[in-house]
């Protein structure tokens, strides 16, 4: 499988709509990625990322085989922040438990940290989302912390994690 992180397309809007519009992806995001999830959303998204990349962030898409599969992005922060980079990230239910996520978390990261003066990279997944947080451990992220009871996700209160990954590792 050829795996590539390019920039955002609207060629890449029917994939989105049909691979996002899944409600296990949207369990473990924020609640701005809706479900269900329509071509609309879909067509916002992609023009957002596409509008926003460079702007003190990177936005990219995660092909498989040239077919888009998935997003993944790095945000610098602004005040106090702006030494760090949020990333964020999602991925096609079929394309689950290969790796794929790993490789461009561990891509993502070598470009935002390439392009920008930050220290650190961080993700904020869901306590109970073992398989991302799987993915950060792999990509060399370290847990600095669990935040209890600190996100309300489908009318329930759930634990966060804080991993980072700092410039030197």
């Amino acid at each position: 499988m050829q795996l590539a992180l390019v920039p955002w397309e609207e060629a890449f809007i029917p994939s989105v709509a049909r691979y996002a519009d899944n409600p296990r992806i949207a369990a473990n995001l924020r609640d701005v990625f809706p479900w269900p999830y329509a071509e609309e959303d879909a067509a916002w998204f992609v023009r957002d990322c596409m509008a926003r990349d460079g702007q003190n962030a990177l936005f990219r898409a995660i092909t498989a085989d040239g077919a888009c599969v998935g997003s993944i992005s790095v945000a610098v922060g602004t005040d106090v922040y702006r030494r760090s980079g949020e990333l964020g990230y999602w991925l096609a239910e079929p394309f689950w438990g290969r790796g794929i996520m790993t490789w461009a978390v561990e891509e993502i990261c070598r470009e935002a940290f390439a392009a920008f003066d930050i220290v650190r990279i961080f993700a904020e997944p869901y306590a109970y989302n073992t398989g991302s947080r799987r993915v950060l451990e792999k990509a060399g992220f370290t847990l600095e912390g669990v935040l209890r009871r600190s996100v309300l996700k489908n009318g329930r209160m759930h634990d966060s994690c804080i991993y980072a990954l700092l410039r030197e590792e």
